[in-house]
């Protein structure tokens, strides 16, 4: 399992551009050549350097991916991500990396962009996934396993600590759930406008709505609410990353990502002969903590582990695409196999899938 390709900007081009962006913050400033993190990320392009002049900062900058290279997403906001990074370092305890500039002026990069300081740690890998060993969490004891898991569970808890109610980023809308999915199904036209449509995806369209739930009260949202996007050191977070889906809504759209994306690269192990981490993030257990941090005990959660298993999908059904625009795969003949998880996304339609979350 290959990195795909993400950009095909010219990056010794772009670190001239920083440079002269930096002019305007600091005098004289030196930007070092720019590098890319070698695992985690497929969306916004980050790249990171060190800049300044009498107290060198080693910087992260985060900025829309170059609109030649089949972006994941139709739009990308960086003043919302800044300001939810924002809003959520003022009102909470939860670590986001420290905010340095926002510049919303296209003209000096060709897009708006952010840059923040570099936070020093571990990420658990995407690529190749952590489930498939030889890395620092696969091989963590199982006491230190579950203190990660339980202070990742936690940075849900603090940020939903939030409510709907307070300043927030985005607007609340009507019912924050039903937004939320409405925003899915444009998401979804957007990416197989190209006229592939997934039958699998439909269809699991047509069992959300099916199974409803009763709406609970909406949250600001973190949005990508995934072990991979949080920096750790001795197993607990140190810095809160990726915040290009935030939003609003139920607390379970969280809760149910963060326990999907595990089995999602969980299941990934299986299907190819491995162990993996079975024990971990277990629903039962995600909710008896998020029930003992917050005084709340989650509801409803295979309707949210489905919606997180069917906005992946879409998510994936894109990154193929893009794969293919890169000449790095071709087009599968069958469209429910532009996700790598049609397999586990089938048995959670025919309710076979669901004994593997107890």
């Amino acid at each position: 399992m290959e990195r795909p390709k993400t950009s095909e900007r010219d990056h010794v081009a772009l670190r001239d551009q920083i440079q002269s962006w930096l002019a305007n913050q600091v005098d004289g400033p030196v930007v070092s050549d720019l590098e890319v993190p070698p695992t985690n990320g497929m969306s916004s392009e980050t790249v990171m350097f060190e800049g300044g002049v009498r107290r060198v900062q080693r910087c992260v900058l985060r900025l829309p991916p170059d609109p030649s290279s089949e972006p994941v997403f139709p739009t990308y906001d960086m003043a919302r991500q800044y300001k939810a990074m924002d809003l959520v370092r003022r009102r909470t305890n939860v670590p986001v990396p420290p905010l340095l500039w926002l510049e919303e002026d296209p003209q000096y990069l060709g897009a708006p962009f952010f840059v923040m300081r570099r936070v020093d740690g571990l990420v658990p890998p995407d690529v190749m996934p952590y489930t498939f060993g030889d890395n620092w969490l696969f091989d963590a004891d199982r006491d230190d396993q579950r203190r990660l898991q339980d202070a990742s569970i936690a940075v849900l808890a603090g940020i939903h600590g939030i409510s709907a109610d307070e300043p927030s980023p985005v607007d609340p809308g009507k019912t924050a759930l039903r937004r939320h999915v409405t925003a899915q199904r444009q998401y979804y036209r957007w990416v197989v406008r190209d006229g592939v449509r997934s039958p699998m995806i439909d269809r699991a369209f047509d069992w959300l709505i099916e199974h409803w739930p009763a709406e609970p009260p909406a949250v600001v949202s973190w949005g990508d609410a995934r072990i991979g996007n949080i920096i750790y050191k001795d197993f607990t977070p140190v810095a809160v990353l990726d915040w290009e889906m935030a939003g609003l809504g139920p607390r379970e759209i969280d809760l149910g990502w963060m326990i999907y994306l595990h089995r999602f690269f969980q299941d990934l192990a299986e299907q190819m002969g491995m162990k993996g981490m079975p024990d971990f993030m277990l629903m039962d257990d995600v909710v008896e903590t998020y029930e003992r941090l917050t005084g709340y005990k989650p509801q409803d959660l295979r309707f949210y582990i489905m919606y997180a298993a069917v906005r992946q999908a879409i998510i994936m059904s894109r990154i193929t695409r893009r794969q293919v625009h890169f000449g790095e795969a071709e087009m599968p003949l069958d469209p429910d196999h532009t996700f790598m998880h049609h397999r586990s996304l089938d048995a959670m339609l025919d309710g076979s899938y669901w004994r593997k979350l107890w």
